[in-house]
């Protein structure tokens, strides 16, 4: 039987294999934390906390006023340092809280299980969510008490958990799934409290058999009719909103319609898992797994590590580099952002780090156009790279955004596809930034 996918999409070499049989360890930092205060797609949080205090683990260290944000937390006990510019993964200093870990790992007394949660008013629900620092963790980092708040006028008759984690090396979701699959599947029961019409389900790629095997059986045991598990094809960008949707539900909509407009809503399993966490046990999100891989590294490993953490500490924990790597990136392959050091902390966001030798990172030079037509039959958003591209080039940002450039998700697949090597993801995320930029200042005038 045909599994369901997508219109567009490529498939690159998986490389799941160094970490898919790898279980989560835990590590405990030995050095100081560091928290940027921009760790949410949104607003950035404000410090809440002055150089000197004490603060525990689950204590708020930013906030910010505006809806669309999510409070930064302490994922350990000890002092505030410092509170100053350092570099993050997005290549930029950024204002960060820092804190000396006393080793202690003290919880804040205030963090407890909702009172009979499985019954509790689900509105409850949305200000623990919040309280607790939710937001995406799948990588994009939206808020997710916002992604469960949508207008009144829009139905939800679908919550799709995103089990697909299409990215290559990554295996973090793969096996959050193998080994706390009772947590997944409770958080989704709670969080169709709050769309009592909606149906569930968690969409698997077709190779992770084990996965999905584990959750359907783990469904099954909780007896949620509501809930199901859907195998998918293996194609990347399966994992993008859009796609998932188009593979689950068989719906098509235009490029510019958000997942509540067509009736849905996307979550991470991780962040279902977590919003099982805070809800059912008092566990605020100040932690997240991580995947150390690729060719370089000698011991790659899945980690369940504290936010905050250096990632040059979680390399040294999977027994440092077994040759130089010539590209260290966070995230994986496709849409990883290369890192200029390891010296920068764990973030939400951060769902792998993929140290590459020069045989695997290796980038051929960039020739002409042959006008092949491959990036625009893989484009999963329908758009036309090979057009897009010469207009970034050429600083025709005007054309560019008439052309759908601001639609682009920056998947990478018609960079892959390109035979003549062609930059066309980095020129479309240089006019999509290039274009915010010229909209922010012109909001400012």
């Amino acid at each position: 039987m045909r599994l369901p996918s997508f219109w567009g999409g490529i498939h690159p070499p998986q490389k799941k294999d160094l970490t898919a049989n790898k279980k989560i360890e835990e590590y405990l930092p030995k050095g100081d934390l560091v928290f940027p205060m921009a760790q949410n797609l949104g607003a950035p949080c404000q410090p809440v906390v002055k150089k000197g205090d004490r603060v525990l683990i689950g204590q708020k260290l930013g906030d910010s006023e505006a809806f669309v944000s999510a409070p930064i937390l302490s994922s350990v006990s000890g002092t505030v340092k410092d509170i100053a510019l350092r570099l993050t993964s997005a290549g930029i200093y950024e204002n960060c809280v820092i804190i000396e870990n006393d080793s202690l790992y003290e919880k804040d007394p205030s963090w407890a299980p909702i009172e009979n949660y499985a019954e509790a008013d689900p509105k409850e629900y949305l200000k623990r969510i919040r309280d607790a620092g939710i937001v995406g963790f799948g990588g994009a980092t939206f808020p997710t008490t916002v992604k469960l708040s949508p207008p009144p006028d829009k139905k939800i008759k679908w919550l799709i958990v995103n089990g697909v984690e299409c990215e290559p090396y990554i295996n973090c979701d793969n096996r959050l799934m193998l080994e706390e699959p009772e947590k997944i599947a409770e958080g989704l029961k709670l969080v169709l409290r709050l769309f009592p019409e909606a149906e569930g389900i968690i969409g698997i790629e077709n190779n992770k058999p084990d996965a999905i095997k584990t959750m359907t059986a783990e469904v099954a045991k909780q007896g949620t009719e509501n809930i199901s598990v859907v195998p998918l094809a293996v194609k990347y960008p399966q994992g993008a909103e859009k796609m998932l949707i188009e593979a689950v539900t068989g719906q098509e909509y235009v490029m510019t319609a958000l997942p509540a407009d067509v009736g849905c809503i996307i979550l991470n399993v991780r962040t279902v898992h977590q919003i099982r966490e805070a809800i059912a046990a008092g566990e605020p999100a100040v932690t997240r797994i991580v995947t150390v891989t690729g060719e370089a590294v000698a011991e790659p490993k899945n980690i369940h590590v504290p936010l905050g953490t250096s990632v040059r500490e979680l390399i040294e924990f999977c027994g440092g580099f077994k040759e130089q790597p010539l590209k260290i990136l966070s995230g994986g392959p496709m849409m990883g952002v290369s890192i200029r050091s390891i010296d920068i902390p764990v973030v939400k966001s951060t769902s792998g780090i993929l140290a590459l030798t020069a045989s695997c990172a290796h980038l051929a030079p960039e020739s002409a156009c042959i006008r092949c037509g491959r990036c625009i039959e893989r484009c999963p958003m329908g758009l036309m790279p090979s057009v897009l591209n010469p207009l970034v080039l050429m600083r025709d940002y005007k054309t560019f955004e008439e052309n759908g450039g601001m639609n682009c998700i920056e998947c990478g697949s018609c960079s892959y596809a390109c035979p003549a090597n062609r930059h066309l993801t980095q020129s479309c995320r240089d006019g999509k930034s290039t274009i915010m930029a010229m909209r922010r200042k012109a909001a400012v005038k």
